[in-house]
């Protein structure tokens, strides 16, 4: 598997003060990288930083975001936002909160995908219906007809991710996409996102606070605290001989789900 994406030796400021300090980690084609730690560890501003969405006081301050041989903090607004979408796809952590809600789900989708490419609503409706099949709605019709607020919080969630993966990613950066869901919706929403990987072959960088959700779904894990790294490695080494006492203090303190 070839190398996608690479953070090198990477700073991370908001209004001058340093919140991620020399962060290193790459990403292979098709595999899965959990970033886990504690609330305010930094995690989601790692991902934040490769789409540029750090608002007007974040920035990368040391080191490069490579992707595709291109270094994500030079480009400019409008060259990051030609790649979100058809190249990186990101699902929030409460999903719902990121759709209109007087506007169906079904036309929300189809403007995102003709922002970046021309799509007839024909071909729109049955290539968001096929993807929406894909990952468990037996009704694909009738949820592009619904409203945001007539779907529940695991639907909206299961939407969030079609909404990031119709324009088939090669990267999907996930923030906390379980921790609002019940037990078993998480089991469901991990279960779909390892569908799109075996689908599609996309590479994934899931930020969550839960290492039952790591175990689960990562090949690698980075434990994160303080904004800098812990410990990082293949998952099965990180969970069952972890070197660092906080990884062990984590792991004892978060629930898990089983494989």
């Amino acid at each position: 598997m070839g190398e996608i994406l690479r953070y090198e030796h990477v700073d991370i400021s908001y209004n001058g003060v340093r919140v991620i300090r020399d962060v290193s980690f790459t990403l292979s084609e098709g595999e899965i990288l959990g970033i886990v730690g504690e609330s305010g560890s930094g995690k989601s501003t790692l991902i934040k930083a490769a789409m540029g969405l750090m608002g007007d006081t974040g920035l990368v301050t040391r080191g490069d975001i490579w992707y595709k041989g291109r270094n994500l903090p030079d480009l400019t607004a409008a060259e990051l936002r030609r790649l979100s979408g058809p190249e990186l796809g990101m699902v929030f952590q409460y999903a719902g909160s990121s759709f209109c809600p007087i506007r169906t789900v079904g036309a929300q989708l189809y403007e995102s995908m003709a922002e970046h490419e021309a799509v007839s609503r024909e071909d729109f409706s049955r290539r968001a219906a096929d993807l929406l099949g894909k990952i468990g709605f037996e009704n694909a019709g009738r949820i592009l007809k619904s409203y945001p607020f007539e779907l529940s919080g695991g639907m909206q969630q299961r939407v969030g991710i079609a909404a990031a993966m119709l324009l088939n990613p090669s990267v999907l950066l996930a923030d906390e996409p379980t921790s609002a869901l019940d037990v078993s919706v998480q089991k469901q929403v991990v279960e779909e996102m390892l569908l799109l990987r075996r689908t599609f072959g996309t590479s994934i960088v899931l930020v969550t606070h839960n290492i039952g959700v790591i175990g689960a779904m990562a090949d690698k894990v980075l434990v994160m605290k303080g904004g800098e790294m812990v410990e990082y490695g293949e998952t099965h080494e990180v969970l069952n001989e972890p070197k660092e006492d906080y990884t062990r203090l984590l792991m004892s303190a978060v629930p898990r789900l089983r494989r």
